[in-house]
């Protein structure tokens, strides 16, 4: 079965940092671009980040510029999203999705995917 597998969420302070996973399972990602997107309850899910297929380039969100750091590592079939000095607007449910080539993600991140996860619950609170 072909799908991906986020985790690494949880509730963290004002300041504080989450790493998220987003893990293949019954295909690789080595020739997949990866997104992050994000959802909060009563809004419209928003494209966090996303990594090209080459893991060359990278696109942030301005929202998220700076604190967010999104990578790869293919020899563990998973794609990371740190995060560092989150804020209460970031509490929300994380999905990863993937979209076979895009070998540069510099202009756009890809707006069609193949494949998404279940999500991630972060929640930003004190």
């Amino acid at each position: 079965q072909l799908q991906l597998v986020e985790s690494g969420g949880g509730l963290v302070q004002p300041g504080g940092s989450l790493r998220l996973s987003c893990a293949a399972s019954g295909f690789t990602l080595d020739y997949y671009a990866i997104s992050w997107f994000r959802q909060a309850p009563g809004k419209e899910r928003e494209g966090v980040s996303c990594i090209s297929s080459s893991g060359g380039s990278t696109n942030y969100a301005d929202s998220v510029k700076g604190r967010f750091t999104i990578s790869r590592d293919n020899t563990k079939n998973t794609v990371y999203l740190q995060m560092n000095s989150l804020k209460p607007e970031d509490t929300a449910v994380y999905y990863c999705a993937a979209i076979l080539g895009w070998p540069t993600v510099q202009r756009m991140c890809p707006v069609e995917y193949a494949y998404w996860g279940q999500g991630t619950q972060v929640t930003v609170s004190s």
